[in-house]
């Protein structure tokens, strides 16, 4: 009974081990997706080299929140951001007038209708729980300017 019990105890531990290799080489072969860092580990030089180039800029220039204000000069086919309580929305202006080249609801509205151009002027409508909130953009001297509805 005694050599039962020492090979049962025997051959739970072989197995143990035997399925814990497994699972550390299938570890090992699937890599550092699953164990390492994403991109890797990056020393104090890298660090210092990285946040010493300067980040890219978006074409254009973005605008003062609710403002439709440019945060920059604007030069030809100059995007714009442009905001509402509504949403948010970028226009550009080009040959063949101003277009809506994104736009996005706030959070619990929906976009209701949008004219995106390219046209004399171009809006977009957001619905919310507050009403509606509607931007109206027209092209002022080659740049993209939020206008009073007609």
């Amino acid at each position: 009974m005694r050599r039962r019990s020492l090979l049962a105890v025997a051959g739970w531990l072989a197995t143990a081990v035997l399925a814990t290799l497994v699972g550390m080489a299938a570890i090992r072969l699937v890599g550092e997706s699953i164990t390492g860092t994403p991109g890797g580990v990056r020393s104090q030089e890298e660090v210092e080299r990285a946040l010493a180039t300067p980040a890219p800029t978006a074409s254009g220039a973005a605008s003062s929140p609710g403002t439709g204000e440019p945060a920059g000069p604007a030069g030809p086919g100059a995007r714009r951001a442009f905001a509402t309580a509504g949403g948010t929305a970028v226009a550009e202006c080009g040959p063949g007038g101003v277009r809506l080249v994104s736009w996005a609801p706030a959070q619990d509205h929906r976009v209701a209708d949008v004219d995106r151009g390219p046209d004399d002027d171009v809006e977009v409508t957001f619905v919310g729980p507050g009403g509606e909130h509607e931007l109206k953009v027209r092209c002022v001297g080659g740049e993209p300017v939020a206008v009073a509805d007609d």
